[in-house]
């Protein structure tokens, strides 16, 4: 039996076979949860939860929740912001614990279907419910990005270093189609609402409240698959034992700075990104006067080029390297933000070119930073580092929609707030080009792959 440090396929009669079960299982939970990230927080949430808010706002078109003097159109992103504190508080714990007590299966199903639930519920948000919109996606958000943290600590356990740009680019890719596929039926029943018996606002409370019930639903593939990794036992209760481990992992990740200034270049970049997903459908209907339609469509063409981009990124990883790639990856993302700002309103063709250079970096971007993070991780402390990592991912990208809402809060324009996430992409290209990553993967003892 496995004791948490290999692949985790010790003691079968075919670990390969074994090992392959487990990845394909594992692709499943990306299949579960994207739709969360494309239907609901990127394409329908943001626009439906500011109409809500500024139908409750008022005459200054204002909203005031707990007090506080908001502008609806900020609403959106500072709950956001907001969620990614929640989660800050949450991860390193379930990282911790799960790496304590060998448990992940069991926290991952309960950090998943309390955000489908959340996301199921959803179909409750009408009329100027605009609180507990908030409240709504603050726990689904915070909840996918405790799953991330046992998801992704599954990596390095299923897939062997060699296999990890591959696996990882698999997954992302497996993620996207289902993105895509959700989408294509939310297309359908948006369009053809008075059909279907429905007004447009039941319309996207319908697409809201079935990405719950999909995430929910394909959540169980994985949970039969994967499988947990005995560990010795501790006299300690776990909580109390998962915050001493965690203070344990922040002093011994010191020991591996190379592995800290990757985080920390994360941390900047993908703060972008994470910003220009979520943001998106605001910025397209709020400042360039898109319709929903023409939303849902220019994120199907994102879901169905970030597949190509994410397995195509992966083959170009195997050439030039993982870090290389990224690099070139910041480039892209940079001149994207340049063409949003100068895009003029009412212009989907303009918009849909945008869509398709954001799928094209979008997942190979995500998938071989996660990979090359693998690398730079100390056996047997996988859980714990990669809920570093997911803080990067997600649990510290609290800044760039905090950036975004302030921005508009500020100025009134949506476009002096994209043009503010630049700064997020230059940096992390300049701190990413710094880091030594093949020294980084020799000193936390792993083998160093041909091309990094």
């Amino acid at each position: 039996m496995s004791t948490g440090t290999g692949t985790g396929t010790e003691g079968t009669a075919d670990p390969e076979a074994a090992r392959t079960r487990e990845q394909r299982g594992w692709y499943f939970y990306d299949f579960a949860c994207s739709v969360y990230s494309t239907s609901v927080l990127t394409v329908f949430l943001g626009p439906y939860l500011t109409s809500v808010a500024k139908a409750a706002a008022d005459a200054d078109g204002y909203v005031h929740p707990l007090g506080i003097p908001v502008r609806a159109g900020s609403l959106f992103a500072y709950s956001v912001s907001v969620s990614v504190v929640v989660a800050v508080l949450l991860m390193p714990l379930a990282g911790a614990v799960a790496d304590r007590t060998g448990r992940k299966k069991p926290l991952l199903a309960a950090a998943a279907y309390t955000g489908a639930t959340a996301t199921a519920c959803m179909f409750f948000l009408d009329g100027e419910r605009y609180l507990l919109g908030a409240f709504l996606l603050i726990v689904a958000n915070a909840s996918i990005s405790v799953s991330m943290v046992l998801y992704n600590a599954y990596l390095p356990q299923i897939a062997t270093p060699q296999e990890r740009d591959t696996v990882s680019s698999r997954g992302w890719a497996f993620g996207y189609t289902s993105g895509a596929l959700v989408l294509v039926l939310n297309l359908v029943l948006y369009t053809g609402h008075d059909s279907f018996g429905l007004s447009e606002p039941d319309a996207v409370r319908v697409c809201l409240a079935s990405a719950g019930v999909w995430w929910g639903a394909f959540t169980l593939v994985p949970l039969r698959r994967l499988r947990d990794r005995r560990v010795a036992p501790s006299g300690e209760g776990a909580v109390r034992s998962g915050w001493r481990q965690l203070r344990a992992t922040l002093r011994d990740m010191r020991r591996h700075p190379v592995t800290l200034a990757f985080l920390l270049a994360y941390l900047v970049y993908n703060d972008g990104i994470q910003t220009v997903i979520s943001q998106a459908s605001v910025y397209g209907s709020e400042e360039l006067g898109l319709d929903q339609t023409t939303l849902i469509t220019a994120v199907l063409l994102v879901q169905v080029l970030a597949v190509a981009g994410a397995l195509g990124m992966g083959r170009l990883a195997r050439t030039h390297g993982a870090q290389r790639t990224i690099l070139g990856s910041l480039v892209v993302w940079t001149l994207i933000l340049a063409g949003a700002f100068v895009m003029p309103a009412g212009a989907p063709v303009f918009f849909y070119t945008l869509a398709a250079a954001i799928g094209l970096v979008l997942g190979g971007s995500q998938a071989l930073s996660r990979s090359l993070f693998s690398h730079l991780v100390p056996r047997g402390k996988e859980a714990e580092y990669f809920s570093a990592y997911e803080m990067s991912d997600r649990g510290l990208s609290w800044l760039g929609p905090l950036v975004f809402g302030l921005g508009y809060q500020l100025t009134g324009s949506y476009r002096d707030a994209i043009l503010s996430l630049v700064i997020f992409f230059a940096l992390g290209a300049v701190l990413l080009a710094r880091v030594p990553v093949r020294a980084g993967v020799a000193a936390a003892g792993n083998p160093v792959p041909d091309r990094i």
